[in-house]
């Protein structure tokens, strides 16, 4: 049996954790897996990074334009680029807010994922406008 691209293996993830199926999701990370999001925010499971997200939003998504994959040592890179979709509290629908998820994978499993997006700009955005 071939094992999985990488990129395919990161897309799948991301697919689960929208769908929020947190526990196939987390039959992909490796024991131990760094969950980095912004502001510097580390979880220890996927289960605790859904409940650090509520009151964000209601829901998000994420439009998965394009993978960039490297090749490191063990490790492979897998930089997930694109636009995040969803609701905020209020019911209003957002879209277009850029994001870029690094994730290392090692032996078929991911290993650390890092977050990066342009939420907090948004929210802010969003208050300033509503003042």
């Amino acid at each position: 049996m071939e094992p999985t691209p990488p990129a395919s293996l990161v897309d799948h993830y991301l697919q689960l954790c929208e769908d929020r199926q947190l526990d196939q999701a987390g039959r992909l990370l490796a024991p131990g897996a760094r969950l980095v999001f912004p502001g510097g925010r580390r979880f220890g499971s996927l289960d605790e990074m859904v409940a650090a997200s509520t009151g964000t939003y209601r829901w998000v998504r994420k439009h998965r334009d394009r993978y960039l994959v490297g090749a490191g040592g063990d490790d492979i890179t897998v930089t997930s680029l694109g636009r995040l979709y969803g609701q905020w509290p209020d019911g209003t629908a957002f879209d277009g807010i850029r994001y870029a998820d690094v994730f290392l994978v090692r032996d078929g499993l991911i290993v650390e994922q890092h977050v990066f997006n342009d939420l907090a700009v948004a929210v802010a955005q969003r208050e300033a406008a509503s003042r």
